[in-house]
């Protein structure tokens, strides 16, 4: 069987995760603080050397560009400013990262993500919050304030851009390497009443949803006419010599 037709399937998987990514894109593209995904795509030279390149599956990352920031004036919304993240305690005890400001501060005046997660302040702890205090105050380095008393601060922390990072809900991720606790706040910081959108276009992300679609039907008729040339030779050569 000719290579070709292995080259078309594996460049057929390649869309098929590429379809997949750009279709979560989309479903949250009015998510704040949400992180596109993306495919590196490499060609896999063939185990023989015919000089036969594959697609490879692809390998997922997470975009870091920054999302548009909107005002909303609610105090417990919070963008973050530059390359940095809040930190949250997981169901499990594992710390995550996001960007989604949409705090909410529950009956008992914890802070927590809008998932209900409890963010973290620099050394790990959960914020508490007086739930009588009224709105808090959230300056630019995180410090919150409530009647002028300070409550405590939000952390914001940095990721190396060499860390891998992991999906962890729709906004939140995880990190498989370092995490560094930003400590100073001239390129980093929090503005309070306002939301960091997705970094998500969706009129581009839709046009490579339907130009990958057509691709991969292109690909779809190229392995079905390769389909039909190998039948059509089987019977051939398959006939009884007269």
């Amino acid at each position: 069987m000719e290579s070709g037709l292995y080259v078309a399937l594996s460049g057929q998987i390649a869309m098929q995760r590429r379809l997949e990514t750009l279709a979560h894109n989309v479903a949250n593209a009015s998510t704040p603080g949400f992180r596109a995904e993306e495919i590196k795509f490499e060609a896999l030279l063939s185990p023989v050397s015919t000089g036969t390149n594959f697609s490879s599956t692809g390998d997922n990352y997470i975009s870091r560009r920054p999302g548009a920031v909107e005002h909303t004036g609610n105090p417990l919304d919070v963008a973050i400013d530059g390359n940095a993240w809040m930190s949250f305690r997981t169901a499990g005890g594992a710390n995550a990262y996001t960007r989604d400001g949409r705090l909410v501060m529950n009956e008992l005046g914890e802070l927590q993500t809008v998932s209900g997660y409890p963010v973290l302040d620099i050394g790990g702890a959960p914020i508490q919050l007086d739930p009588a205090a009224g709105p808090p105050k959230i300056a630019h380095d995180g410090m919150i304030t409530q009647n002028g008393v300070q409550i405590g601060a939000i952390g914001l922390f940095t990721i190396p851009e060499s860390t891998k990072l992991n999906r962890f809900d729709n906004s939140g991720v995880t990190a498989e390497g370092p995490v560094e606790p930003a400590l100073e706040f001239t390129s980093v910081g929090l503005r309070q009443g306002y939301l960091e959108r997705a970094n998500v276009n969706p009129v581009v992300e839709i046009t490579q949803l339907i130009t990958i679609s057509r691709a991969f039907e292109s690909l779809q008729n190229s392995v079905d006419q390769t389909d039909s040339t190998f039948r059509k030779a089987i019977d051939t050569l398959g006939e009884p010599s007269r």
